[in-house]
């Protein structure tokens, strides 16, 4: 005997879903070739931090979107949030799909370069790949994230690896030694296209090839070294548009970061440090020093 299902419209709600937006830190970041449409190729190797936004959906059939957090204010308007973009974006590759009521508890700076916006859409698609059975690797999730903007394909998994092309090619991913960091953001947000044309018309770009997995060290110091050889080509330029990059990325270094640098094209630095302690107690230092600074301490893996 055959039980005759119901329609789609009367499957058992789902409960609420809930992950973690993580901070993107470039670790690095080579400027390539100027294309034809004025964006530049590049390749960056990526980590992530253990901390970051936190997103929630309950499953439901209409699209929302509530915004709440210390730094919600400085999110934007909702209707052109990166979740209702993403959200939109899979919508319209996937037959189907069901969304719901996302609630975002916006904790990471905006402008910064680590990449809030661009987190958050991807802890959407995951969400959304959880409340429809999909795996994250679905190539349709990734074309969501490719049209939502180019940091979202790599914060669609959230694990280091490295992107290339204008962030939509990425490697296989890297299983980096955990690193105890800091990160700063001294309030003043940078924009994207305004460091991209200082950089242009100031530095130029780089031809080389983007760099393979192969090439990137395992171990602790290695990397480190690896990562100080390679630096982040837009730190000038960003430099010379926010001057405060440099007071940051100082701050770090005079508390005893091993290695500091700027995150993407933001005005956010990070530090590595010795052990968690270390980190700790330089970013406690810092809020002190700088307390109208965004400052936390954090693993990046």
């Amino acid at each position: 005997m055959h039980r005759k299902r119901g329609p789609a419209m009367f499957r058992p709600p789902m409960p609420r879903l809930q992950t973690i937006a993580p901070a993107k830190v470039n670790l690095t970041l080579r400027v390539l070739r100027r294309r034809a449409d004025g964006a530049h190729d590049l390749t960056s190797l990526v980590a992530f931090a253990a901390f970051g936004d936190r997103v929630a959906l309950t499953p439901g059939p209409d699209l929302e979107l509530a915004v709440s957090g210390p730094t919600a204010p400085a999110a934007g308007a909702r209707a052109d949030n990166l979740v209702l973009v993403a959200a939109r974006a899979a919508a319209e590759r996937i037959a189907g799909l069901r969304l719901g009521r996302f609630e975002l508890d916006k904790r990471l700076p905006v402008g910064a370069g680590f990449g809030g916006g661009s987190a958050d859409a991807g802890a959407a698609l995951r969400l959304i790949a959880e409340a429809n059975d999909l795996e994250v690797s679905d190539p349709r999730l990734l074309e969501a994230a490719r049209a939502a903007g180019a940091d979202v394909p790599v914060c669609l998994e959230a694990k280091a690896r490295i992107m290339s092309g204008v962030g939509d090619q990425l490697s296989a991913l890297i299983k980096l030694p955990r690193l105890d960091a800091v990160l700063v953001y001294p309030g003043v947000p940078v924009a994207t296209a305004a460091v991209f044309a200082r950089y242009q018309a100031v530095i130029g770009g780089r031809r080389e090839a983007p760099y393979t997995v192969k090439e990137i060290p395992r171990g602790r110091d290695a990397l480190l070294e690896f990562i100080g050889q390679e630096g982040n080509d837009l730190s000038r330029a960003a430099r010379s548009v926010a001057p405060v990059i440099a007071a940051a990325e100082e701050a770090l270094d005079e508390n005893g970061a091993e290695l500091v640098r700027m995150s993407g094209s933001g005005s956010g630095a990070w530090g590595i440090f010795e052990d968690e302690d270390e980190a700790e107690q330089a970013a406690e230092d810092i809020r002190v020093e700088h307390p109208g600074w965004w400052t936390v301490a954090t693993k990046l893996a």
